[in-house]
Formats: structure tokens, sequence, C-alpha cells
């Protein structure tokens, strides 16, 4: 006899019918294993809503603690139309002395509103955040590498093993297949820079939104691997989330490394590296690929011309400071401290005055967003980076 499946609404209808027809709340809150309280509010949903109030409700807070009201917002924006040559501090000015009871927001806020709504003139056009980016469907080698960790797997003594590979998309060959340890970004700098040194740059790097390819919590979702190629005059592609296909070569590659190289695993790292040394060479070498009309990777595939020499000197002589963002991802502007982002932990920024005691910082020539005189506040612009991340040119 299979097993009988129910939803959370047929428990509460279940349970909310045992009440209608005598049973006492305690022993039913006992057997339906909940608590006393939450009984008597599904029963008073009931009450007021019908079946309607014992369906879920959502969760999302009715007030975001740091979201600015839309009543102050439209506020800020209809100043702004009244006076299309006001500032973020006269406008803040202003609606001090309209509202004298409610708190201002800070003028890097205003700024913000100003810039997310197009009421702030730019000197060059502005490029809009995209989840995902265009991908491009190169067919020379080294215009884009390709780059994932395959799925962790265990070897035989019970450590998990995380395969990171990078494949060149229009030849297919296999660059690099390395056994780590974890998907920290530290051992991933190794495996590039090692990659970089033997094969050049390619101009483009596809990956997905992980990490350490990317962060969720940082400005644009940029990681510290990400803003090394940035610097190092490489794009970035990025698949949208959940779509795996969108990186389909490089998952078939990952397919038939599973197949050849994970079953049965090996005893150790060494030994496991050893399999991707000897598959790297036979996918390479020996392994005729259909959709290259059954040439080998390494026949069609050559160095990037483009040689990897470390890092330039980042400077900014259109801004009016070039600014080292320190360990901890500040800023450090006279005796400011402005909480960046520990991405750019170590890279130079530049900082100029874009409106009356608003500054701007840009990093390359993106601009990541304002801060001001008063509050110090960091807020970020609208993302530089548009359906494709462009490269510093590297010249």
């Amino acid at each position: 006899m299979p097993w009988r499946e129910c939803s959370k609404m047929d428990e509460r209808l279940r349970f909310v019918a045992r009440l209608l027809e005598g049973e006492k709340m305690a022993e039913l809150c006992r057997e339906f294993d909940i608590s006393r309280k939450t009984g008597y509010k599904i029963f008073t949903r009931y009450k007021d809503c019908g079946l309607e109030g014992l369906t879920d409700r959502s969760r999302r807070p009715y007030r975001q603690a740091n979201r600015l009201p839309f009543q102050v917002e439209t506020l800020i924006l209809s100043l702004k139309r009244e006076h299309p040559s006001w500032g973020a501090p006269k406008i803040r000015a202003k609606l001090r002395k309209r509202f004298p009871d409610i708190k201002p927001p800070a003028i890097s806020t205003v700024h913000a509103v100003l810039d997310r709504n197009g009421l702030v003139t730019h000197g060059r056009e502005r490029r809009y955040h995209a989840q995902g980016t265009t991908l491009s469907t190169p067919t020379s080698p080294n215009d884009l590498w390709c780059a994932d960790f395959k799925g962790e797997f265990m070897l035989a003594d019970k450590r998990y093993c995380y395969p990171l590979t990078i494949t060149d998309f229009a030849s297919r060959y296999l660059i690099c297949c390395d056994a780590l340890a974890s998907t920290r970004a530290e051992p991933a700098f190794t495996v590039f820079e090692r990659a970089f040194k033997d094969f050049g740059l390619p101009h483009s790097i596809r990956t997905d939104n992980g990490t350490p390819f990317a962060s969720g919590s940082a400005i644009f979702g940029l990681s510290k691997l990400s803003v090394w190629w940035l610097r190092l005059g490489i794009g970035l592609e990025r698949i949208q989330p959940g779509q795996p296909q969108q990186n389909g070569r490089h998952e078939r590659m990952h397919l038939t490394l599973k197949k050849e190289t994970t079953k049965p695993a090996a005893n150790n790292f060494l030994q496991q590296q050893e399999k991707f040394d000897r598959f790297i060479e036979c996918f390479n070498q020996e392994r005729p690929h259909q959709a290259i009309g059954m040439h080998y990777p390494g026949e069609l595939y050559q160095p990037s011309p483009r040689p990897y020499h470390g890092l330039e000197p980042l400077e900014y002589p259109f801004h009016d400071r070039t600014i080292a963002v320190t360990m901890c991802g500040r800023v450090c502007f006279g005796t400011r401290k402005i909480n960046l982002s520990t991405v750019f932990a170590g890279q130079n920024v530049g900082v100029k005055e874009v409106d009356e005691k608003v500054w701007l910082i840009s990093f390359m020539h993106y601009d990541l967003g304002f801060f001001d005189h008063e509050s110090n506040r960091f807020e970020c612009a609208m993302s530089p980076f548009a359906a494709k991340v462009l490269p510093m040119s590297s010249v």
C-alpha cells in the first residue's frame, strides 16, 4: 500500500474540522504536534477569512529597515523636476526645511535616488546590470575560455575532491583539470595563474554565478577572482542562474570526465590527479571530437598571443584622488572611512567629486557608487555591466 501524502492545507482543514465537531483545543494540538498558540492562530484565521485563511501567507516583512519610504522618494523626484538644476544637497536641505519632523535621508541616498531614476547627467552613457550576460559564440582559440567546478565526489580516503576545469570554447581543448580540496578562491587563483602562464590570456572567461567566480553579497556580484580577471583585461561572461545548458560544451566534457576518472575514484588526491592528467592527454591528443569534424582538440588549439605579465599599476588621472582599498574593504578619504567591499582589497580606486559634497568611487572604468560628506555611507550606483562585461584594454 503506498504512503498517503498530506499537504499543510489538508492538515489545517482536518484540524479545524475536528475543532468544529467539538474536540478540545489542547488535545488536538498535542495530536497534531503544534503549540496551542499556533492552534488558536489557525482557528482565528479560519473564523476571519474562511478557507482562504488556511493557505500559506507570504513571509515577506511588512517593512524593510533600510528602505527609503516611497513617499520620501516621490518628494525627492518631484523637487528635482521642479528645480532641474538642484543637486542632492539642496534637495535634502529643502526636505529638511519643508518637513522638519521627518528624518531626512543622507545626501548620497538622495543622489542614488536621482541616479536610479535617470535624473543625473553623466559624461558618458551608463550601462545597466543584467542577470547573466550575453553569451558569445567565438570560432577562434582563446577568444573564450569556460571554467567550472565539476560536482564534488568522495575519494577512497573519505575526503571530497572538487575538480576545477578550464576549456577553450572554440577548440574544446581541455586546458586544465585540477583536483582541489574546496571551492575557495585561494587555490583557484593558483590554478588560473598557472594556466595564464602556460597558455596566455583569453579574451573572456565564461562561468556560472557561484563561488569563487562570483559573489552574491559584493558589489555587482564581483569576487576577488573576477576583479583580478578584469585587471588583466579579461572580460566576464556569466550564464543565467539555473541554466547550466548555457555552458553546455563544458558540461558535456564533465560527463566524459566523470565516466572515465571517477568510477571508481582514486585513493587520494595525488592518485586522482594522475587520473586527471592521463584524461587531459587522451582528451586533447587522442580522442576524436565529432563536433569539430573528428579532429583532436590539440590539432586546433594554439596558445594565446597575449602573454601573462602580472598586473600593471592602476591610476586615475581624471579623478581627484587615487586611493588603495584597505584589506578590510574600506576607502580611507581623509578622516572618513567608507565601507566598500573586501573583493577590492589592495586595489586602487578613483574618487572624484561629481556634485556638491557628493563623491563618486570608480574601479577601472566602472562607476561603483557614491558617498557624501555628511553620512560617509556608500550607495551603489546602477550596475556598470551591460549584457556583456567589457574588458579593460591591455594596451
